[in-house]
């Protein structure tokens, strides 16, 4: 194909998306044959029906989070579509307009609702799995990522490159970029460094009407909303442009448990008041659980694992350690230096001794998939120790190791920059975010279970932020509130689920929408809306 004859084409399919008429067939008859009218740029073995073989394959590989059929709808998507290419991405946008079906955009399959992959209305799914190269300017130390790749594939990537190049992002190696770059992105380094979104200079998104734009065509407004602010919210994020971090050789990593016995509940205290203030290129965080016991009345003690990165070696670590935390009793033997690539195995639970870094390229998770369900908190005053006590009380009323508390600390670069710099909101005055987590095996327990961690949020109400209280975006929670999928959403409506997330950016958040977005084509229960009244 000639530059000119692809120029015209490419024009074409972007009229023909502009000026599409939004009458609601919605057969999947009226979407095949839609799509047949793209045969010239599209490969017909991208479409999985319900009839293709392998269609409940397709769906199921990338689904991170089982959904109770009790709380939420399981409608399976009429089509999943796995585009080779952006052409084949605007004639979904084009075809979904036009037959009036709702279009879902997944990368990893990790969102906690599901929402990349269910819905309560007829909908579509284009899954970004042949999304996934990287390619780097090593001069410049930047890269590429499409949105479709694995942290774990743009680690080992990375390292590839460099033994002292790197990227904050999160600690699950399955999880897909382009949901967790466009959420924040909160990383074992992020004290030191900041979120995913403080990292990202560029973007590749195809809006509502087929435009390909990056940074400079889509403007900086919708540049910012995108970097924090969710990305299926504005349109299709295809790839991101990141600057990579120095690292040196070697970092330093450690976990190490105490339980109630060995003062857990006195050094949880300690540690509210030391996390966010330490050296900040050390970052320690908190796995809390109730475990059984045999020492203890009522056979269970409640267990902190106190799991830390230093970006430095182990002398340094250990002289920060013996000044701000002497209490933890850390000594030499608990610590290990390894490389950064190494540490990205160790945080995901895999021995970097006995497995080789090739494992991060498995986009299959390696712990079996669970009935879930998250909530989130930011806390800015400590917790006294009379409530961290009620917390251990409703920590023993569930099932051992099944429930889990994590406590992270900001504060460092995170408190360095300012809320309206991106759209991720969360930043000075935080002492540590809380997520709240609970899995299960059976189907019929899902209530009980979900009855208890609402039992929790609600307890810990007195605890963590307020006006509003605020939620992590990336550990989305239904229970904060929904839009309607049909008909508008007002203002009221969509404010109590979004100022959680997106606090004073909210407003900003809704003109980007008004303007990138203005029919709310991009829509699920907890998307920016279009229309709303104050």
């Amino acid at each position: 194909m000639t530059p000119i004859i692809k120029l015209f084409s490419l024009f074409s399919v972007y009229l023909l998306i502009s000026w599409v008429s939004h009458s609601p067939k919605n057969t999947d008859e009226d979407f095949l044959n839609c799509l047949q009218d793209y045969n010239s740029v599209y490969d017909p073995d991208n479409i999985y029906t319900r009839q293709t073989t392998n269609f409940t394959t397709i769906l199921d590989s990338s689904i991170r989070n089982l959904r109770p059929q009790s709380q939420y709808s399981t409608l399976t998507p009429k089509f999943i579509i796995t585009p080779s290419n952006e052409y084949e991405i605007q004639a979904v946008i084009y075809c979904s307009k036009k037959v009036g079906i709702i279009m879902k955009v997944r990368s990893g399959g990790h969102d906690y609702e599901g929402l990349s992959y269910i819905s309560r209305l007829p909908f579509v799914i284009v899954d970004l799995r042949n999304y996934r190269s990287i390619t780097f300017d090593t001069q410049e130390k930047t890269a590429w990522v499409e949105a479709g790749a694995t942290l774990g594939e743009l680690y080992y990537a990375i390292s590839k490159q460099s033994d002292t190049l790197a990227f904050v992002a999160g600690s699950c190696p399955t999880v897909g970029v382009g949901g967790h770059f466009s959420g924040g992105g909160y990383s074992m380094m992020s004290r030191n460094f900041g979120l995913s979104v403080d990292h990202i200079i560029d973007a590749k998104i195809i809006d509502v009407n087929g435009r390909i734009l990056d940074r400079k065509a889509m403007g900086e407004d919708l540049f910012w909303a995108i970097r924090g602010g969710g990305g299926a919210s504005f349109g299709v994020i295809t790839a991101w442009k990141i600057n990579l971090l120095s690292v040196p050789e070697k970092v330093t990593v450690f976990n190490v448990t105490r339980t109630q016995e060995e003062n857990a509940t006195e050094l949880v205290q300690l540690w509210q008041s030391i996390g966010n203030t330490i050296d900040q290129k050390l970052l320690i965080r908190l796995f809390i659980e109730s475990i059984s016991s045999t020492s203890t009345p009522g056979n269970r003690t409640i267990s902190v694992t106190f799991t830390s990165m230093y970006i430095g070696g182990v002398e340094e670590l250990l002289e920060i350690m013996q000044k701000s935390f002497p209490e933890l009793g850390l000594v030499k033997e608990d610590c290990t230096e390894m490389e950064w690539i190494e540490s990205i195995l160790y945080f995901a639970y895999i021995d970097p001794k006995e497995e080789s870094t090739n494992i991060l390229l498995n986009r299959t998770p390696l712990n079996p998939i669970t009935f879930s369900k998250n909530k989130s908190d930011y806390v800015t005053r400590p917790i006294s120790k009379e409530g961290l006590e009620g917390i251990w009380k409703i920590l023993h009323e569930e099932n051992p190791q099944k429930a889990q508390l994590q406590l992270s600390p900001y504060g460092g670069k995170m408190a360095e920059i300012s809320e309206s710099e991106t759209a991720f909101p969360h930043r000075k005055g935080m002492l540590f975010m809380i997520h709240h987590g609970i899995e299960w095996n059976q189907e019929e327990d899902s209530q009980k279970h979900i009855n208890w961690i609402r039992n929790l949020y609600s307890y810990m109400s007195a605890h963590v932020s307020k006006s509003p209280r605020r939620a992590y975006m990336n550990y989305r929670d239904l229970d904060l509130g929904t839009n309607n999928i049909v008909g508008s959403t007002s203002y009221k409506q969509a404010s109590k689920w979004a100022l959680r997330y997106f606090n004073n950016n909210f407003n900003r958040l809704l003109h980007v929408k008004a303007k990138i977005d203005p029919t709310n084509f991009f829509r699920n229960e907890q998307s920016i809306p279009s229309l709303w009244k104050k």
